[in-house]
């Protein structure tokens, strides 16, 4: 190929990465991923791989359990509304819950953040939700990666996903394997969708339905975009006290798939969930949904929560000792069902 002495050198910021911006951002964020470190983690932020010290003073015999998820689209509300700083709680809790079913405690947390240009603000105000969120749960967000993609994602918009890691006895593993016929099935409520099924969501209000993310919306009381944003509960300290208590024999984390596919998780083969419909008030939002797209209920139970955020199964005998542990910490729940023989299912009454 001929050279020309006038030709300007190629640089990775005219391919659209500015590696000097990125280095100021991630300056920026360091400092809230300190924020949430204790006396385990080892080293900073920067390294190849974030150092984690496991405290056998305080776990004998350690299962670590582990999760990864992201914020699906979810994401899309928050671009249309400029609303960043509520998905990182989202996705630290959601994986919070799915690993403290199971009996865990959070450790640390990492992230992946991905988008075509980095915005410092709009970063700094993600990794701050990440962060006030690991430290709401006790667990040190100790890294990360932090992408600049360019062509990949549109403007203004990026990717947000995590991974968990905590540990739990392995004698006090919560499994369900020990759920058995008789035990009663109770529900917490959730605050909204969390962070499913909102590509459902989104079509029937925005497409079907018409309605602007600013939009107020007479059936649910409020503006579209609000009632999709609110943040994805973490369950953790009622299923601490729950586990302490040697209260629950299963705990499932509603998620992708409602009800009808997350329960029976976590029940063994030969029994069934007897779930009693309208146990529980369903959020308007749901109902909303409903009407707006003509959905079946069948439909709407294995895609959206319903207002039921987590199930805990309880046996028969310390269901008093759970209601009153339960009331005490003020913590709201609904009897929804019960277990019996039978298929491996959810049984709709």
């Amino acid at each position: 190929m001929p050279q020309d002495s006038k030709l300007k050198a190629v640089t990775y910021a005219d391919a659209g990465v500015d590696i000097e911006s990125a280095g100021r951002t991630k300056e920026r964020i360091k400092f809230l991923a300190q924020k949430t470190f204790n006396r385990n983690v080892l080293g900073g932020i920067g390294g190849f791989g974030a150092l984690y010290r496991l405290d056998l003073q305080k776990f004998k015999n350690p299962i670590l359990v582990s999760s990864a998820d992201g914020v699906g689209t979810k994401l899309k509300v928050a671009f249309a509304l400029g609303l960043h700083h509520s998905v990182g709680a989202d996705l630290v809790n959601h994986c919070v819950n799915d690993i403290a079913v199971q009996g865990a405690t959070p450790l640390f947390f990492l992230d992946y953040f991905a988008s075509g240009a980095l915005d410092a603000d709009v970063t700094e105000s993600v990794v701050t939700g990440l962060a006030e969120a690991c430290k709401a749960n006790g667990c040190a967000l100790i890294g990360g990666e932090t992408a600049q993609m360019p062509g990949f994602y549109s403007d203004g918009e990026y990717d947000l996903a995590g991974f968990i890691v905590g540990a739990a006895e392995r004698d006090n593993l919560i499994t369900g394997a020990g759920i058995k016929p008789g035990d009663v099935l109770i529900g917490l409520p959730s605050t909204g969708l969390h962070t499913n099924g909102y590509s459902l969501a989104r079509k029937l209000l925005f497409e079907v339905g018409g309605y602007k993310p600013t939009q107020y919306v007479t059936a649910i009381k409020e503006k579209a975009g609000a009632a999709l944003m609110k943040t994805h509960r973490s369950y953790l300290h009622v299923i601490q006290k729950l586990v302490a208590g040697g209260l629950t024999t299963g705990m499932a984390h509603i998620t992708g798939g409602g009800i009808t596919e997350n329960l029976p998780r976590i029940l063994p083969r030969n029994v069934t969930a007897q779930v009693e419909l309208g146990s529980w008030p369903v959020l308007p939002i749901f109902e909303h949904l409903r009407a707006l797209g003509q959905v079946s209920q069948d439909e709407m139970l294995r895609t959206f929560n319903m207002g039921i955020g987590l199930i805990a199964a309880i046996p028969a005998a310390k269901f008093a000792r759970a209601r009153n542990l339960l009331d005490r910490a003020e913590e709201k729940f609904y009897v929804i069902g019960r277990v019996a023989k039978g298929e491996h299912r959810v049984q709709y009454t």
